[in-house]
């Protein structure tokens, strides 16, 4: 008997294997940037870009399933009138490790790697999806619109991702029902419903971030990176979360002063430092532009920790005063890689409010944890 099979150019069982493969692919880069999520977002190449940059993310092969014997060993099951006896265990060795790895040179086979070019905005979304504005209060004030997706409408056509499986059955089962054929078989292009979405701004509470620098000569080259690189990350992130939130930028040395953008990611200082100027200068300007009724306010202020000693108690007094306006004050302080003994964070340890976070950056890959630190999701509180 002869069977003849017909495959229609339509039939979307063939875009089947493509599109599993292509999901695979974006798991598995999604699993590599989160494994290098530390290094990525310190990454010099990116913080000192325009942030259009596409990064190489090294990503394991994909490879297909299937049984493989490891032929040195003397036992194996399933080939015949081998050595394997009734009651044999098979197994791997205790002691195993991975290719190219123990001493002396190894004779097994590595894996296969290869580079995936990853833009900055498919980085932002694994590193931003767990961060969010804290202990957001509601104010009279409500300028800020955060966006949020709304499935609202099923149609015909769109992309294979958002087919809909129930309504795209419904419509097999009342086709096949009026052909006087039920049950669900014979799947056709014209079947498949697709939802749709919506971005919606959702109104919120208004905010307003003040980023605070210390530029004193006491900062070198690697504390400035490490404290340009979180605030990198934090403008970023705000303006792909928030419309309209606010941010300041303040810079300080013996004094402090507000700059633009621009000058506080690029201009270099120098002389003593004196942190209480930047935490007075801050409390001036939410007095005269952010009243605490109408915005939800944060601070966050990033040095090397080396302060004049008689400044350390006036700057636990503004601290003080600044906790009693702002929804968090955050102070990050970045140990150096030669010194040394805090004399800032030190004093800071007196301070126990619930509202007051502080976090210790050694190396790059601190900046990630930082991050999380400053920005916890509400259901990421006590985790």
């Amino acid at each position: 008997m002869t069977y003849s099979f017909i495959i229609s150019r339509e039939d979307w069982s063939l875009h089947r294997k493509g599109e599993v493969d292509q999901h695979r692919h974006r798991e598995k880069v999604r699993e590599a940037i989160k494994k290098n999520l530390a290094d990525i977002v310190s990454e010099e190449s990116i913080i000192l870009s325009d942030g259009q940059r596409v990064v190489k993310v090294p990503i394991r092969s994909l490879e297909q399933y299937r049984f493989r014997y490891d032929f040195r060993k003397q036992k194996h099951t399933g080939q015949g009138d081998g050595k394997s006896k009734v009651g044999d265990i098979l197994g791997s060795d205790p002691g195993q490790q991975a290719p190219g790895k123990g001493p002396g040179a190894g004779e097994d086979p590595g894996h296969d790697y290869y580079e995936a070019d990853v833009t900055i905005d498919e980085i932002e979304q694994i590193v931003f999806e767990d961060l969010s504005l804290p202990n957001l209060e509601e104010k009279k004030n409500k300028k800020l619109a955060s966006e949020s997706v709304e499935f609202r409408d099923v149609r015909k056509i769109g992309i294979q991702s958002n087919v809909d499986r129930k309504r795209t059955i419904l419509e097999v089962l009342k086709r096949n029902a009026l052909k006087g054929k039920p049950g669900i078989h014979g799947i056709t292009p014209e079947d498949l419903r697709y939802k749709t979405w919506e971005v919606v701004p959702k109104f919120e509470s208004s905010a307003v971030v003040l980023a605070m620098m210390d530029t004193s000569g006491s900062m070198g080259p690697f504390e400035k990176y490490i404290a340009r690189s979180f605030f990198f990350w934090m403008v970023r992130f705000l303006r792909t979360k928030y419309q309209n939130v606010e941010i300041v930028f303040l810079a300080h040395h013996t004094e402090a002063k507000e700059v633009s953008e621009e000058e506080f990611f690029t201009k270099g200082e120098s002389g003593g430092t004196r942190c209480s100027s930047v935490y007075q200068l801050a409390l001036d300007l939410i007095n005269a532009r952010y009243p605490k009724d109408d915005y939800n306010i944060y601070a966050f202020h990033f040095s090397d920790g080396d302060n004049l000693t008689s400044d350390n108690e006036k700057c636990i007094q503004l601290i003080d005063q600044l906790l009693s306006k702002c929804s968090l004050v955050g102070y990050g302080e970045i140990e150096g890689p030669y010194y040394y003994t805090s004399t800032l964070n030190s004093f800071f340890k007196k301070l126990n409010h619930s509202r007051f976070l502080s976090v210790t950056i050694r190396d790059k890959s601190g900046v990630y944890p930082a991050l999380k630190a400053f920005f916890k999701k509400p259901d990421q509180e006590g985790g």
